[in-house]
């Protein structure tokens, strides 16, 4: 849906974006990754075409970008652009207007949002009057009225308590599942391992990962397991297939943290560990994406 090729951006003697490429599937959830400074605003901008890329291409839909595409992408940025001083259903009117509907269709859209959030009583209040999640959810409703086919959502669930974050995020993946394409970026990893399919990560301006989720958790595995067992802590011998990295008690059992041998399996783990006691629990640790995050970018 959306192909990038080779995109460099320069800002006096800074360079945001360094020969950067990216595929994001259609009517996929796309992770937008990296630290603060990575690039990934530059690239956002570059995607909506509010700022131009001194080199490279991108495609959507296998179209050059062009100024048609505009009415097909909703962006929420991180940063909230709605005027305080204006009444948020007039606000929510005008913008949808300028993404090409009627005044009428416009209203259906909105009327049928508000009623989805529960915000009918908000139409003639002024978004100063909101809290930050509050107006976040206008600005919600802002992004998503004209239906369109690539959102781009930076932070959306930044100012939200957990019930609400729930909420739009029940909203996101209805509109994934009803065709949207959506690129994702935020610095919550929980969200990415629970909503994006695929990530590229940036630093420095620099791609240094990009893939499949779980693609990558799999290539980040480091062959460590929790073993749980009960009763008294054991001494193991020089035999043991595998190293002991942590370990500590709680209630009646026994907690290890174990990275197995080189040559040896999870089978050898058990063959050893029967004879002397009473398992409970063996199960592999698998890094989160806030673990390969933190590794990634560090080296």
């Amino acid at each position: 849906m959306v192909s990038i090729h080779n995109i460099v951006k320069q800002y006096a003697g800074y360079r945001a974006l360094d020969d950067v490429s990216i595929e994001i599937e259609k009517g996929k959830i796309f992770g937008l990754l990296g630290p603060n400074g990575a690039g990934k605003t530059s690239l956002i901008r570059i995607i909506n075409q509010i700022t131009a890329p001194d080199s490279g291409e991108i495609l959507i839909d296998g179209t050059k970008l062009n100024q048609s595409h505009i009415e097909k992408i909703g962006y929420l940025p991180e940063e909230r652009g709605l005027y305080k001083k204006m009444e948020i259903g007039e606000q929510i009117l005008y913008l949808a207007r300028l993404k090409g509907l009627s005044r009428d269709e416009a209203r259906r859209r909105a009327k049928y949002w508000f009623q989805k959030l529960e915000i009918e009583s908000w139409w003639n209040k002024k978004i100063e009057e909101l809290s930050k999640g509050m107006q976040q959810k206008a600005q919600f409703v802002a992004t998503v009225i004209h239906e369109p086919t690539i959102l781009i959502l930076d932070e959306p669930f930044s100012g939200f308590d957990p019930v609400n974050a729930e909420i739009i995020k029940n909203e996101i993946l209805e509109l994934n599942k009803n065709g949207a394409t959506i690129i994702f970026s935020t610095h919550r990893m929980e969200s990415v391992e629970e909503l994006c399919d695929s990530i590229a990560l940036l630093n420095l301006g620099h791609k240094i990962l990009n893939g499949k989720v779980k693609t990558i958790k799999s290539t980040y595995r480091n062959n460590t397991y929790l073993l749980e067992y009960a009763g008294e802590i054991l001494n193991f011998d020089a035999n043991a297939p595998f190293t002991i990295l942590a370990q500590n008690t709680i209630d009646d059992y026994q907690q290890m943290k174990l990275k197995i041998n080189d040559n040896c399996t999870v089978n050898d783990v058990l063959h050893f560990m029967l004879p002397l006691a009473l398992l409970n629990k063996l199960e592999e640790i698998i890094p989160t994406m806030n673990d390969i995050f933190i590794k990634a970018v560090s080296k």
